[in-house]
């Protein structure tokens, strides 16, 4: 039963967090508010951001109450899957640390993942104004176009997304997992961790 309790927990907040952050980039590529996918990803998230809003500011691109926001749920994730599995309630500490770290994973996460479906939309449906397929490259634009810069032109053969997965690994293997192990950060205490 705690095994069930715990699935549900990760995967409801986990979503929920994972909307959180698709809102924040969504806000940080200043992406079409207008876009029917991005009014509704809003509409989920508003009734826990509005709050903040008033009180934290922006920093430049940056949504401040989104990113709290964010970090809270995973805090919260955590702390419940600890309570849950009998394991009692953890350091708020680490479970702040724990929150950052799992938010960081969870953004390259969502930028892989979003790389990779405007390669096969790009493949199956090339001129799609479908909105999904409109975010998914205004999420990817700014990751894309200074590995676009970088390399030379090959006659209409795109290699960007390969620097960006390669990069994307690369501040895995050598920050996000290293930090994790370093403080003590449980495996599979977030999803993907």
């Amino acid at each position: 039963m705690p095994q069930a309790a715990v699935f549900l927990v990760q995967t409801l907040l986990g979503l929920y967090v994972m909307i959180l952050l698709i809102r924040l980039l969504l806000q940080f590529t200043r992406a079409d508010f207008y876009n029917p996918i991005a009014q509704a990803l809003v509409k989920v998230t508003q009734p826990v951001v509005s709050p903040l809003q008033k009180v934290l500011p922006r920093a430049g691109r940056l949504s401040l109450p989104t990113l709290v926001v964010a970090i809270v749920v995973q805090a919260l994730l955590i702390a419940m899957v600890f309570m849950l599995s009998g394991l009692g309630w953890p350091n708020l500490l680490n479970v702040v640390i724990w929150s950052l770290i799992g938010i960081a994973s969870q953004i390259l996460d969502i930028l892989f993942f979003a790389i990779l479906g405007s390669i096969i939309l790009s493949w199956v449906a090339p001129q799609s104004h479908h909105p999904a397929t409109l975010l998914l490259r205004q999420i990817t634009e700014p990751v894309m176009a200074p590995a676009r810069r970088l390399l030379p032109n090959l006659g209409g053969l795109d290699f960007s997304p390969i620097v960006v997965f390669i990069v994307i690994n690369l501040v895995e293997m050598m920050a996000v997992y290293p930090l994790a192990q370093a403080f003590g950060m449980p495996r599979g205490l977030i999803v993907g961790l």
